[in-house]
Order: structure tokens, then C-alpha cells, then sequence
């Protein structure tokens, strides 16, 4: 397999580990308002939202361009949908309408760039899936 990196492989990582980061201040945040968190959900959040996009940028760098970006794609867009759902639509303890005053600054404003993170990601890893599938 001849690598080509003519394409965002170094823009996705970065956002992968940028998204990683946000992710870990937006554990620290809901450690901080005691937001309750299923251990389905930590059991969701772990595998999909920390590790898979993680191994994802492994497999795209050492093993499969197309097979990386598609694990990086679907991992992030699972984790977008888990995030809006949970953080702005669902009326839980989780929203972030209902965190304490102390940690509503950092818990929304981290929750607003996980999403955005999430979205980046997602569209470029299938974008770069989509230009390794056509050549």
C-alpha cells in the first residue's frame, strides 16, 4: 500500500486529539457537578467516544487510510448524536440547562465543543474515506 498524505490525515488527527482533550475537561466537569453517568454510559463513552477514534487514527496511519477514517467517522458521529442528545435535547441531569451554577460555564462550553469537534471530525474522516474509496 503506497501512502499518499496530500489529504487532512494531520488535520483529522489534530482534531481527534483536540476532541480527545475536550473530552477529558468535559469528564472533569461533570466529576466536578456530580452529574450522574449510567455505567452503560461510561461503558458508551469509553469504547466509542475515547478509544474507537483513537484506534481509528492508528488503523488510518498504519494499516488502512480507508478503514482508519471510517472507524474515526462513525465512532465521532455516534459520539455527536450521544452528546446533542444527551446534553441539549433529553431533560436529565445531564443537560445543560440543569448543571450548578459553579460548573455550567465549563460543563456547556465544553459540551458545545465536543460538538463541534464531533461534526469536524466525522465529516472529514468520511470525506477522507470518500477520496481514498474514488481513487
Amino acid at each position: 500500500m503506497t501512502r499518499n498524505h496530500q489529504s487532512p490525515d494531520g488535520f483529522l488527527t489534530l482534531v481527534v486529539l483536540v476532541h480527545l482533550a475536550v473530552t477529558m475537561v468535559h469528564g472533569w466537569a461533570h466529576a466536578g457537578a456530580v452529574v450522574p453517568v449510567s455505567t452503560s454510559s461510561n461503558i458508551f463513552i469509553f469504547t466509542v467516544i475515547v478509544a474507537a477514534p483513537l484506534v481509528g487514527l492508528a488503523i488510518l496511519w498504519f494499516l488502512s487510510i480507508s478503514g482508519g477514517a471510517w472507524l474515526v467517522g462513525l465512532s465521532l458521529t455516534a459520539a455527536l448524536l450521544f452528546g446533542v442528545v444527551n446534553h441539549f435535547l433529553l431533560e436529565s441531569p445531564d443537560h445543560v440547562a440543569h448543571i450548578v451554577a459553579q460548573w455550567k460555564i465549563l460543563f456547556g462550553t465544553t459540551a458545545v465543543l465536543l460538538v463541534l469537534t464531533e461534526g469536524l471530525g466525522a465529516g472529514l474522516a468520511f470525506w477522507r474515506a470518500m477520496q481514498v474509496r474514488v481513487r
